[in-house]
């Protein structure tokens, strides 16, 4: 069955709008509610720079418990801007968004070297880059497959 263009566009908004929540989620450290954006065994992986895993997690508890323990008290601020959508099916969809995100540790905060962390300690980073995401819609709702977050630029200040 073809996909009409007032479909696509509805499609469009609804996955815009998953990605608009993960990143408040992010922001608000809520990352019970962030994991919740993706399917059951949905795999985030952010890359450094180099285009080397950061960490994968895989599965929205694995996914809440890693962001935890990686971001902890930090300040988190992440922006979306443009946005690239295909629409493959009215269950499956993939989309490209530009993002920046900032990331300020707590001045009291002891700065370590995160096991299985290819990211050095630092006390804030700047970073810039795309999340290419893969949605499926389940039992009416669209949730997030696959998220790579790929890298520009990453600034530390150590």
């Amino acid at each position: 069955m073809e996909i009409t263009d007032l479909e696509k566009l509805k499609i469009t908004d609804d996955l815009r709008a998953v990605m608009a929540r993960y990143v408040r989620y992010a922001d608000n450290k809520d990352w019970v509610s962030l994991a919740g954006s993706f399917t059951p065994t949905g795999v985030f992986t952010p890359l450094n720079e180099e285009g080397v895993a950061i960490r994968v997690m895989t599965g929205r508890e694995d996914i809440s418990a890693k962001l935890l323990k990686s971001v902890g008290r930090a300040k988190a601020i992440h922006h979306l801007f443009s946005f690239e959508i295909e629409v493959e099916s009215d269950t499956r969809a993939k989309g490209i968004f530009a993002m920046e995100d900032y990331l300020i540790r707590p001045e009291d905060e002891k700065l370590v070297a995160q096991q299985g962390s290819a990211m050095p300690p630092f006390r804030r980073m700047h970073g810039f880059g795309h999340y290419h995401a893969d949605f499926i819609k389940t039992d009416g709702e669209w949730f997030i497959s696959n998220l790579k977050q790929t890298r520009i630029k990453l600034e530390f200040t150590y």
